[in-house]
């Protein structure tokens, strides 16, 4: 069983940054891939970013690329999202995820596991 703990959400303006991780228990972390995906009132979850096991390949949404950086430390059992240029439509609760495999989907219902979320508020 895999549990993941998100922290470093909180209150920013805009403009602002923030970086969240995400602990992962478990000794397989490894040969997970990793995502973090959104959930905004009244949304739908939807994709952030995602990485492979070997930090080899990266995804992101369109509406993050270029601001938002996802990275993986695989000895300390971690997953980062480095935040930058934080917009008002930011805002909302971010979860880390994983699934046993290399294949980066971008739909959440691909996930196995999920952490229990921590808010991001961007606001002046």
């Amino acid at each position: 069983q895999v549990q993941l703990v998100e922290s470093g959400g909180g209150l920013v303006q805009p403009g602002g940054s923030l970086r969240l991780s995400c602990a992962a228990s478990g000794r397989t972390f490894s040969n997970y891939a990793m995502g973090w995906f959104r959930q905004a009132p009244g949304k739908e979850r939807e994709i952030v970013a995602a990485i492979t096991p070997s930090s080899g390949t990266a995804i992101y949404a369109a509406s993050v690329k270029g601001r938002f950086t996802i990275s993986r430390d695989n000895a300390k059992n971690t997953v980062y999202l480095q935040m930058n240029g934080l917009k008002p439509e930011d805002t909302a609760v971010y979860y880390c995820a994983s699934r046993g495999g290399s294949f980066l989907y971008r739909s959440a219902g691909n996930y196995n596991y999920w952490g229990q979320g921590t808010q991001v508020t961007v606001s002046s």
